[in-house]
């Protein structure tokens, strides 16, 4: 398999703007089309080519796996549109005013481990939305798990600071090895600038070649793309 080096808007926070799954990738639609399309080329998976509440922000707004997807409460009715047309699955709406669940939500398609903070009803949404079971823990002492490490169905990628309490938690709910590293030049905030499924990784152009190979090894994909 293939670890790729990329960027949206000249920025190597990938993760911030778009959202992957083994199923889709959901890219803004301000990407040009060819960019969007070769990014759902590389990690053979259907595009989604939209905004989320009129934002860019589409992978700090929504959370998602195989099963489904959660979205904010300012998603546009235009948008929910675009993602029915192309998603197989559960579409929900969050029921509170809260908006940045890629931030809280680090799901692959057998858990999900949350932020600390959410109440009771939003964990059930969130598990319910994902079909799976969520387990809310923190990573590296910090609540917002989602921005701290990413997870596919064949690993896992941490803070690196991760404690081995939390990576008990995480192994155990995710039911994947879970390994630690960092991004784009040394950033522990994984989950912002890198974006992977069970096929592909394609990290923030910033990232260097030390780093790559811990995320082939974390990922089980072993090899650098041009």
């Amino acid at each position: 398999m293939t670890i790729y080096l990329s960027d949206l808007f000249g920025s190597a926070s990938l993760g911030v703007y778009s959202l992957v799954t083994d199923r889709i990738v959901v890219v803004p639609k301000l990407v040009p089309r060819q960019k969007a399309e070769r990014l759902a080329e590389w990690l053979r998976v259907k595009l989604i080519h939209t905004m989320i509440g009129g934002s860019v922000l589409v992978g700090t707004f929504a959370c998602a796996n195989s099963n489904g997807i959660l979205l904010p409460n300012l998603v546009r009715e235009e948008e929910l549109e675009t993602m029915k047309s192309v998603l197989e699955g559960n579409i929900a709406v969050a029921d509170t005013k809260k908006t940045a669940y890629g931030n809280m939500v680090l799901a692959n398609d057998h858990g999900a481990v949350l932020d600390p903070r959410l109440k009771s009803e939003e964990v059930k949404q969130i598990s319910e939305t994902l079909g799976v079971e969520a387990v809310q823990c923190e990573i590296a002492g910090l609540p917002y798990v989602g921005s701290l490490a990413v997870a596919t169905n064949k690993g896992v990628l941490a803070h690196p600071l991760l404690k081995e309490s939390e990576q008990r938690i995480l192994e155990n709910v995710l039911k994947v090895h879970v390994d630690v590293g960092t991004i784009n030049c040394g950033v522990p905030y994984v989950g912002a600038g890198l974006i992977c499924n069970r096929y592909t990784a394609v990290a923030g152009s910033l990232t260097t070649r030390p780093e790559i190979f811990i995320i082939g090894n974390a990922l089980d994909v072993v090899k650098e793309g041009e």
